[in-house]
């Protein structure tokens, strides 16, 4: 039974990975190359632990314990001795291939090596090690330390075994899973980034304000978030990533909406900047729209 998981990449999607497991109670390591980065993850993990005591979620016994399961390094040969290794690092394939690489050096043998790409072919990104079958997608939601879902993708060479690792421990962390065949976005990405582009074409027409787009979507389809709200909270850059390499699989009706690709050439990349569709001021004010 999997006890001991290590994370690669400190970021948004990273650190919140980090947080679910160590709540659901595994010992966790937490890399990132860049200290800064990975100092940033830990702060935020404190800091959303700290909230979840505060809405109830977690006792502080709870929180603290969490905290003490997570340890953070620099170093990949850190992970050395996880038994599941989930790599959260941008989606850019050479750098999930240096990734890869780097963990087959220095992990046992029968480690599971889990991916948290949102879109990338899993077959593609296995194929940098000598094990693809070791290889599976774990496809986690953003904030990943609230959002239930994990995808679990299989891809052309994943064993059973590393399909099982990975819906059991995302089962024990307290996630519901859907089993997918991999196929370009899987299932939710794929959706997810033709509303979001729609939406963007909408805008770009002047059919409607960004705002009053998100709220007809949240009210008349019953959708938690607009898909403006949505798309600054994963990024513009990351879903312009997605749609790229979507409308390159499966064609034209992918094809990037030019708006969106002009706002992250403006650097409106969404949260994580401060400006997206939205403006967030430092003090977490209300956000108002870009246009």
């Amino acid at each position: 039974m999997i006890e001991r998981v290590a994370v690669i990449g400190a970021g948004t999607m990273g650190n919140g990975i980090a947080h679910s497991l160590a709540v659901g109670g595994f010992e966790v390591t937490l890399v990132d190359a860049a200290r800064e980065g990975l100092a940033r993850g830990v702060a935020t993990i404190e800091a959303n632990l700290q909230a979840g005591v505060q809405r109830g979620k977690l006792t502080a016994d709870d929180a603290r314990a969490a905290r003490e399961r997570i340890t953070a390094s620099t170093q990949s040969s850190a992970a050395a001795g996880a038994q599941l290794v989930i790599e959260a690092v941008p989606e850019d394939l050479g750098l999930k291939h240096t990734v890869l690489r780097e963990l087959e050096e220095v992990c046992t043998a029968d480690a599971v090596f889990a991916t948290n790409t949102s879109a990338l072919s899993i077959t593609e990104i296995a194929a940098a090690i000598k094990s693809p079958s070791r290889v599976i997608g774990m496809h986690y939601f953003n904030p990943a330390h609230i959002m239930r879902l994990v995808e679990i993708v299989r891809g052309l060479e994943t064993s059973q075994t590393a399909v099982d690792a990975a819906i059991d421990v995302a089962t024990r962390s307290g996630k519901e899973t859907v089993l997918v065949n991999e196929a370009p976005g899987f299932a939710t990405s794929r959706i997810n980034a033709m509303i979001g582009n729609e939406a963007f074409y909408m805008l770009q027409e002047g059919v409607a304000s960004a705002r009053d787009i998100d709220k007809a979507l949240k009210l008349g389809l019953n959708h938690p978030m607009g898909p403006f709200e949505m798309i600054d909270l994963v990024g513009l850059d990351t879903r312009l990533k997605v749609l790229e390499y979507l409308h390159q699989s499966l064609g034209e009706k992918f094809r990037p909406c030019p708006l969106l690709v002009k706002y992250v050439k403006a650097g409106r990349l969404g949260r994580k900047v401060g400006r997206g569709v939205y403006e967030y001021p430092k003090e977490g004010a209300s956000s108002n729209t870009s246009r």
